[in-house]
């Protein structure tokens, strides 16, 4: 069945502002679907698919839909669905359309020169090749331009994950188990969750198998005080609140109300009453102050530049600036330093970001340690063994889309040293 030529008009007219990069390519498109209401379920799919490609494939498609006739930007869409539903279900085609997508989509992109087969701009491929030379970054690369897989955490408190394998078989969705989380099932497709019986009593959360890791490693146990210092929608805080099995107290801070409003109906369906959402102003809040020295496990997932998210997120990198990379570093920095106040003598402290470069993971990393005598690294392989996780790593947590199939994912571990009795009378009088 053919799609109507109005789709592609409308593919045209979203992805012409899309390219202007002046907002997130998921608010853009949501804000798109709204206006046009009358968009069906499988139109809507195709226009996102369509979208997403095209991002992925920018520096590719954009050289070749500016080679010939006809308008560029229909030319962009053109390539963008052919890649998303197949040229065959492309309606309102001219004869010349579709032998001109016949010859691109035959072209072996592995005989292009580098920076087009790894549709990245120069100054990213240039950082990435820096870091793990040139034969892995491009590997890594056609990983970061091939779409997720979907990931469900199962919510421990509700079911296991062999109830919810053969629920969701019911469905009919094949689900398969995760190789690093013990909750964590991979749907090859991506069917609609939200009227699942599962999704809707709160036994599956949609969340990358490598964030559940992020969740895991903080260790949190029954009866804590914990904090999830950057929440934002509450992924990270919903799995941890799982894991103290709804006991002690989990604080999910957050300097944006409105990611914080995202938590409250997923916060509902979890079952978790042990969860305080805590808007902040900064991370020298008094909020925060209040809390100093008392905490036993500190979550640190901070602003970042979100290279580990290609997969999911292809507009950042055409978005993100490279000189925005050493304001996040001072940013990242500064919010670490502030939630290293909360932990308790022998308490942990996890900072993490969802980011591929150095700068803004070893380097952070390493000046924590060289500016806080009274914290010590806890290497990563030691980390993973106590949780259990068949993992591979040296002193931090570094996961990778073309070795571990999930986004790319930083983290490093941290214990606080006992504290003398002085020091904390100290630091309360400070705070």
């Amino acid at each position: 069945m053919r799609l109507p030529p109005a789709i592609l008009a409308s593919a045209e007219e979203v992805l012409r502002e899309i390219l202007r990069f002046a907002a997130p390519a998921d608010t853009t498109l949501s804000r798109y679907f709204k206006d046009h209401p009358r968009l069906g379920g499988r139109e809507r799919g195709a226009i996102a698919e369509c979208i997403y490609a095209v991002l992925r494939n920018k520096a590719f498609f954009t050289d070749f839909s500016e080679a010939g006739g006809g308008a560029t930007m229909r030319r962009l869409a053109l390539l963008g669905m052919s890649d998303a539903v197949g040229i065959d279900a492309l309606g309102g085609l001219t004869q010349d359309e579709r032998e001109w997508l016949d010859r691109v989509t035959q072209i072996d992109r592995k005989l292009l020169h580098k920076s087009m087969r790894t549709n990245m701009p120069k100054w990213l491929f240039d950082k990435l090749v820096a870091q793990y030379g040139e034969e892995e970054t491009l590997v890594l690369a056609d990983a970061l331009n091939t779409p997720a897989p979907l990931d469900l955490r199962v919510n421990a408190l509700k079911a296991n994950r062999d109830e919810v394998v053969a629920e969701l078989a019911a469905a009919p969705i094949v689900a398969t188990p995760t190789p690093y989380s013990a909750l964590g099932l991979r749907v090859l497709k991506k069917p609609a969750l939200q009227n699942l019986p599962l999704f809707k009593s709160g036994a599956i959360e949609v969340q990358d198998e490598g964030s559940q890791v992020l969740a895991q490693i903080l260790g949190a146990k029954r009866g804590e005080m914990v904090v999830d210092f950057c929440a934002g929608a509450g992924g990270k805080t919903l799995a941890l609140g799982a894991q103290m099995r709804n006991t002690g107290r989990l604080y999910a801070f957050d300097v944006s109300e409105k990611r914080l409003a995202k938590l409250k109906p997923r916060l509902a369906r979890s079952g978790l009453s042990n969860v305080h959402p805590v808007a902040i102003a900064h991370e020298k809040d008094a909020k925060i102050k209040r809390l100093a020295g008392k905490i036993d496990r500190v979550l640190v997932d901070a602003p970042c530049s979100g290279m580990g998210t290609l997969r999911r997120n292809p507009d950042v990198k055409w978005r993100q600036q490279p000189e925005a990379i050493a304001e996040l570093q001072e940013k990242q920095a500064a919010i670490l330093d502030g939630a290293a106040r909360l932990v308790k003598g022998g308490g942990r402290l996890v900072y993490a970001t969802c980011s591929l470069l150095d700068e803004e993971n070893d380097m952070v990393a390493a000046k924590f340690i060289e500016s806080h005598p009274d914290f010590v690294l806890i290497p990563m392989h030691q980390v993973l063994a106590e949780q259990k996780i068949e993992l591979e790593m040296g002193d931090y947590l570094k996961l990778l889309p073309h070795k571990h199939q999930t986004d790319g994912f930083f983290a490093a571990v941290f214990e606080r040293k006992p504290m003398p009795k002085k020091a904390k009378e100290e630091e309360a009088a400070e705070d």
